[in-house]
């Protein structure tokens, strides 16, 4: 019996990933949730996290883990251990796969899954129909210390967009909920910090005046975010927001760390395109730094994400239209 993990990667739309397997493969050109087989020595979350990294150069938060699935594909006998994940990473980088597509829950079984990943595409469109309880308001817990791990304990164990967009809701009706996501999002959780600021960049869509008041620290203290993907969503909204709405002498600290996000190897895909429109934005308040942030993205052509390349292509013939 093999040990094998996959992982049923969400997006903030709430639909998820499904990756088509090459024509060389065992399963020939059917289509699975990735992962991979588990190493000597090795859990299988850390598996999971490797697997992704090296397969689809994504990060991911686990959020949750399902039943394993035993399936006999006659050539070879696997246990399927299957998570529930969280991205915001819309566009992976596919190494070992020719294809992929975010499907909505329901629509799981229109591509031609491997054996194994149908019995849990099954079992997760159950779990996707379960009524939530989501008609409680969250009222009064800033004087109430169990309502407030009652709260903590809801938003870590966030399962859906519809969730996020909840919480979200009451915290325009209570203040002091805006205050404690924007407090968790930056914990050493790592869960945590992440649903906390994808509900902030949630209640930004529809309530961007909410925000106002806190882009001034958000500014300050993205250096202090712990993990990527809470740097992510405040990333998102700073590149959406009228930079003039930010203290001025916080502009070159962030022209800094988004300058330093694009020309690191090591940043995510999300990153560097949120930080290229975030310098855009910049420099229509600052036109001396177009030529800086012009030759940064032209460094960029051998970029492996097409993601990446196509922003900058765009951002480029903003900045080209400057001049005339």
């Amino acid at each position: 019996m093999i040990n094998v993990t996959c992982a049923i990667i969400r997006n903030e739309d709430n639909e998820v990933l499904t990756v088509q397997r090459s024509a060389g493969s065992s399963n020939p050109l059917m289509w699975e949730f990735p992962g991979g087989k588990i190493k000597e020595g090795e859990s299988a979350e850390e598996c999971l996290l490797r697997e992704i990294r090296e397969e689809l150069s994504m990060e991911i938060v686990i959020c949750e883990k399902l039943a394993a699935v035993e399936f006999d594909y006659g050539t070879k006998q696997i246990k399927l251990i299957p998570f529930i994940c969280d991205t915001l990473d819309e566009l992976p980088v596919l190494s070992e796969h020719m294809a992929y597509k975010w499907l909505p829950p329901g629509n799981l079984l229109s591509v031609d899954l491997s054996g194994a990943d149908v019995i849990v595409a099954v079992e997760y469109q159950k779990l996707a129909k379960r009524t939530t309880d989501t008609a409680k308001t969250i009222t009064g817990f800033e004087d109430d210390l169990d309502a407030e791990d009652d709260f903590l304990g809801i938003v870590k164990n966030i399962r859906s967009t519809e969730e996020a967009e909840w919480i979200a809701a009451s915290a325009i009706e209570n203040p002091a909920v805006l205050g404690k996501l924007f407090e968790w999002s930056y914990s050493d959780d790592r869960k945590l910090a992440f649903h906390s600021s994808w509900t902030i960049s949630k209640l930004y869509d529809s309530n961007p005046r909410l925000i106002h008041p806190y882009l001034d620290n958000m500014t300050d203290r993205l250096d202090h975010l712990s993990h990527e993907n809470a740097r992510r969503s405040f990333l998102r909204i700073l590149s959406f927001t009228d930079l003039s709405l930010v203290r001025r002498e916080l502009h070159g600290k962030l022209a800094d760390y988004c300058m330093n996000a694009l020309n690191s190897p090591f940043s995510a895909v999300a990153i560097k395109t949120y930080s290229m429109e975030i310098l855009y934005r910049l420099a229509l308040l600052y036109p001396e730094l177009a030529n800086e942030l012009s030759a940064s993205i032209s460094m960029l052509h051998e970029e492996s994400s097409s993601g990446v390349l196509a922003r900058g292509r765009m951002i480029l013939k903003k900045l080209s239209e400057l001049d005339k």
